[in-house]
């Protein structure tokens, strides 16, 4: 593993502080603004994990996610998808593991939880 772990998300605070969090802990960070840039992102790259916010501006993180699960890149139909979003709706956390996603984070991010659940997925050396 080389710990790349890719961040989808328009926002640009929310992937500085992930960036931060993540970088100091020794992990490499992927960046991709919008759903498509994300699904090119893994398709072309090696990646370990993925943070998928849910609401992006050109397609959601549900469909994000059915594409990674989808796609011809045999390893992204394993490769771990943690949905990291504001929805906190009845339904949305169902709605995001139905998709594809393995586990649903709520915004905003807490940065000790955010280190553990991708430790549990790609344990630093």
């Amino acid at each position: 593993m080389n710990n790349n772990i890719l961040y989808i998300e328009d926002n640009p605070d929310n992937m500085r502080l992930v960036q931060r969090a993540l970088e100091s802990r020794g992990y490499r960070l992927l960046q991709a603004r919008n759903g498509l840039d994300g699904v090119r992102v893994a398709e072309t790259e090696q990646v370990d994990l993925i943070l998928l916010d849910i609401n992006l501006p050109d397609i959601d993180g549900y469909e994000v996610a059915r594409r990674l699960r989808a796609s011809d890149k045999r390893v992204l139909s394993s490769t771990p998808i943690i949905a990291v979003t504001a929805n906190a709706l009845k339904g949305d956390a169902e709605r995001a593991l139905d998709a594809g996603c393995d586990v649903y984070m709520s915004k905003p991010i807490n940065i000790r939880e955010l280190w553990a659940r991708v430790e549990a997925f790609v344990p630093t050396q």
